[in-house]
């Protein structure tokens, strides 16, 4: 298995599985299967550039199975977005992996931590997001894409962990 970050000719794979996870997962993201279905090639291609947002794919063999970003936010904060692993492939280490990718890259370009926004209701992402150390904040909001949805942010220090990383 391959983990790497996608470059501009990636952009098919990163639609494939991005539309994938929206249709299995509608409301685990901030935008819905509609709108990014309607995404032009050239958008695809821009997310897949790693310009701004940077997408990891993970791959058994040619094909993707799994999917992460990560983006600085209008505050300044190093998150963690759009995280995916197929069906068939959960539970296989492939998650933490991924996960594993945004911090070291949070680290190395000093951010203090990574935050991410989880809905309490999705317990299975939640424990995985525990045991991976980052913790619960005092922070709600609604879901972009489903604002009936609250998400509750997730904290990860990269100080309290760095070891663990290097």
């Amino acid at each position: 298995m391959e983990i790497r970050l996608t470059e501009t000719k990636d952009w098919m794979l990163l639609k494939q599985i991005r539309l994938a996870a929206l249709l299995d997962t509608p409301t685990a993201f901030g935008v819905n299967y509609h709108t990014a279905a309607h995404y032009t090639d050239e958008q695809w291609k821009d997310r897949a550039s790693s310009t701004g947002t940077a997408f990891w794919l993970a791959f058994d063999n040619e094909r993707p199975i799994g999917m992460i970003g990560a983006a600085v936010s209008s505050t300044g904060r190093y998150n963690l977005i759009g995280m995916w692993i197929e069906p068939a492939a959960r539970g296989s280490g492939i998650a933490a992996r991924l996960v594993d990718q945004v911090k070291a890259r949070a680290t190395i370009q000093g951010f203090d931590g990574v935050f991410l926004d989880v809905a309490p209701e999705n317990a299975r992402a939640s424990r995985f997001y525990l045991k991976q150390g980052f913790t619960f904040m005092d922070e709600w909001e609604p879901l972009e894409s489903h604002p009936h949805i609250l998400v509750q942010t997730m904290y990860w220090s990269t100080s309290l962990n760095k070891a663990r990383l290097l």
